[in-house]
């Protein structure tokens, strides 16, 4: 799922800086619609094809690119990062002219870099948006590339890529590997999310990412190591009716398995049938999951002092028919990204059973709609 769900902020954004009058004026006075009419829609499985859909969709409306990670130095200090980057058309292929000036726009882009320091018990989030021209932000596909301004994710070799952010006291420098090669969800990347045609996106991960480099926060610089996940989806599409938000979970564990799964939570309390998962074994083979595949339980909740937004925050996920028995916990409480749009993403550790034997692992839990419904956004 991804925070690319939540595009709140940039309607914001556009509400309320000097860059929406900048964004009508380069889309050549064409107003700025959120109609998903003349946008193409996920109605269905395509087969998809890389390095090609590594790169931007421009012709859906929404995508993001999804990196979170958990990192450790060689005395064993915890950090958990996240960097997204998400895409949003502001006109239809159909509406869209071919512009005179550099600065000219169709794209919006929107960024959030977020650090959790275990030992100092703190959590760091920021946000930023910019058009997709002039070189400010963009993505493309061969050599793989997402940036926005200085923060990038970007393709150097085989397999291989770097990620850089910097921000305030903080800067990230990391090289990813990718062992595993890219994860189709659903059915062939197609990931339904609801009943009505085009409710549903294109949806890939690569979920292990080997991945080390240097850290450096308060004039401190660590070397770290550890794994990362990325997730890739785009769409034109909205939250079906009665559908307020989601608790996806994306889990790396220490059998060199992996396990995504996603809840789209219902405004009645209970969880819509087109919740769903994937389990990737060691060796890269998948088993797909519907929602009556896993069992997820809540075993603690916390309440933010800042937002009062009140969050589940400690899970015992069950997959019988996997013999997974994983109990998920964060590695501090306080990981609500307090940006333009509400929501808690953070790094949590992992101890259970997997066919009766013991596993550990680490993962990154995203939970929307709890300071706040996202009925209508996609």
């Amino acid at each position: 799922m991804g925070a690319g769900l939540i595009w709140s902020g940039c309607n914001y954004y556009l509400e309320n800086t000097n860059l929406q009058s900048d964004l009508v004026l380069v889309a050549d006075n064409n107003t700025v619609s959120e109609s998903t009419i003349g946008y193409q829609r996920a109605d269905g499985p395509i087969a998809l094809n890389f390095p090609d859909d590594y790169g931007p969709h421009p012709d859906y409306q929404t995508e993001w690119w999804y990196y979170t990670g958990n990192l450790e130095t060689p005395e064993g200090r915890h950090f958990g990062y996240q960097l997204t980057f998400f895409r949003r058309a502001l006109l239809p292929p159909i509406q869209r002219l071919t512009r005179s000036s550099n600065w000219s726009v169709e794209q919006v882009y929107m960024a959030h870099f977020a650090l959790t320091d275990t030992a100092s018990n703190q959590h760091h989030a920021y946000e930023r948006l910019a058009r997709g021209s002039a070189g400010i932000a963009g993505a493309q596909a061969e050599p793989y590339k997402v940036w926005l301004q200085d923060w990038r994710v970007e393709e150097t070799g085989p397999d291989t890529y770097k990620l850089v952010a910097s921000q305030d006291e903080i800067t990230l420098s990391l090289t990813l590997n990718d062992l595993k090669g890219p994860v189709l969800h659903g059915v062939d990347g197609y990931s339904q999310k609801g009943p009505d045609p085009g409710n549903a996106s294109y949806y890939y991960s690569q979920t292990r990412l080997d991945t080390e480099g240097i850290l450096s926060i308060n004039d401190k610089t660590y070397t770290v190591a550890g794994l990362s996940w990325k997730d890739h989806e785009y769409s034109t599409s909205a939250l079906s009716e009665g559908q307020v938000g989601w608790d996806w979970f994306s889990i790396q564990l220490s059998d060199y398995s992996e396990l995504m799964v996603f809840q789209l939570r219902r405004e009645d309390g209970s969880i819509d049938h087109f919740s769903s998962g994937t389990l990737i074994d060691a060796d890269g083979n998948l088993m797909h999951l519907g929602n009556l595949d896993f069992e997820i339980e809540v075993q603690d909740r916390w309440k933010s002092t800042q937002t009062g937004a009140t969050y589940p925050i400690r899970w015992l996920l069950r997959v019988p028919k996997a013999g997974i028995q994983l109990e998920l916990t964060p590695y501090i409480q306080d990981q609500e990204m307090k940006v333009s749009y509400i929501y808690w993403e953070g790094a949590v550790y992992v101890n259970g059973q997997k066919d009766n034997q013991p596993v550990t692992g680490n993962g990154y839990v995203e939970l929307s709609g709890y300071a706040g419904s996202l009925s209508g956004e996609f």
